[in-house]
């Protein structure tokens, strides 16, 4: 198995999560299709055992340090997204994969697409 690959790619995506705060999975889950040849629905279970473990921990600590996270909200969030994820993870599996695969590039297109639009400096 490749897994100096996989170590590279967590490297990278992790890199850039910490950058940017984006989620890892905006990485990962193309990156495995593309690079590993994982299939849409694979992919993106494979990308969300990657949230079991704290792996965010350090990089999180470093931004709470700086008074750079509101807990309140991250607990929410996590609460919102336990539930979400559990529904969307069920409804996902009862589609195909070539339909999953355009709707997760419909995401990055259009989360693309408002960002360039909403660019400011």
């Amino acid at each position: 198995m490749a897994w100096p690959l996989f170590v590279l790619l967590g490297l990278v995506a992790g890199g850039v999560s910490g950058l940017v705060g984006i989620g890892g999975g905006i990485i990962i889950v193309p990156a495995l299709v593309m690079l590993f040849g994982f299939s849409q629905k694979l992919a993106q279970g494979t990308t969300l055992a990657l949230l079991v473990p704290p792996i965010g921990l350090l990089a999180a600590y470093t931004y709470y340090q700086q008074g750079l996270v509101d807990l309140r909200a991250a607990g929410l969030i996590v609460a919102g997204f336990v539930v979400g994820s559990l529904l969307g993870a069920r409804y996902v599996t009862q589609l195909s994969n070539a339909m999953v695969t355009r709707v997760f590039a419909v995401f990055l297109i259009i989360v693309a697409v408002r960002m360039l639009i909403t660019a400011k400096g």
